[in-house]
């Protein structure tokens, strides 16, 4: 008994000295470079805590993880059954969408096709067809050629096909403080709001949505903040 108590004391001991040795290290290193005037990059900054930024990384690799093998299940899928199947690519622009039916193809020619754009992301349709999604920086030619952003009956910032009096609502972004935009904002503005204006460029979109972001309500603001 007194030898393994022994033991664990040593055990300890050496556990409390090796901490010792670590921090003193670390201290030195940081001393020695302060007084060099070198600055902490951020990446020392974040290696100096450890235990939150690991466990942030951890979740990152998993989600990684996690897609990646989601995103082999459905081709897997393809691979139990030699079915020709409707391949579609949807283009996801900053502003609008365009589907584009590929062809029929069989599950090697789509698993070839995945492996060639690993940039897209595939799924399985409930139908049968299989789907690819594309993120492109830009305007799709719809929005490139009749986008507007305007504000409709309910009060939402939105994208319409057209100026809004048409009502041809694309998408809607987040819904408007209209009192607090009222008050704030000049009546030019406002009346452009209501008129539409009209997208010509990313920076443009980008610029819109940003300044009217400042006026979204509150609940509206907390899911643009969780999709950016």
């Amino acid at each position: 008994m007194n030898i393994f108590h022994t033991k664990k004391q040593l055990r300890r001991r050496w556990r409390r000295w090796r901490r010792a040795v670590w921090t003193f290290g670390a201290f030195v290193l940081i001393t020695l470079m302060a007084w060099s005037g070198m600055l902490l990059s951020e990446e020392m900054k974040t290696l100096m805590t450890e235990e939150p930024i690991s466990m942030e990384t951890w979740g990152q690799l998993q989600e990684l993880r996690d897609d990646e093998e989601s995103s082999l299940a459905w081709l897997e899928q393809l691979r139990d059954t030699d079915q020709v199947r409707i391949v579609h690519l949807n283009k996801i622009y900053t502003c609008g969408e365009e589907n584009v039916v590929l062809g029929l193809m069989r599950p090697w020619e789509i698993t070839e096709l995945a492996k060639s754009h690993a940039e897209w992301k595939g799924r399985l349709a409930p139908g049968g067809d299989v789907w690819f999604d594309e993120h492109v920086e830009g305007l799709s030619e719809l929005c490139g050629r009749e986008g507007y952003i305007g504000i409709d009956s309910n009060g939402n910032l939105s994208l319409f096909d057209g100026p809004p009096k048409k009502e041809k609502v694309i998408r809607t972004f987040f819904q408007l403080d209209v009192e607090t935009m009222e008050s704030a904002l000049p009546s030019e503005v406002l009346n452009q709001l209501q008129a539409g204006i009209r997208i010509q460029d990313v920076e443009e979109y980008n610029s819109v949505l940003s300044t009217f972001s400042d006026y979204a309500m509150p609940e509206s603001e907390q899911m643009l903040q969780q999709k950016q």
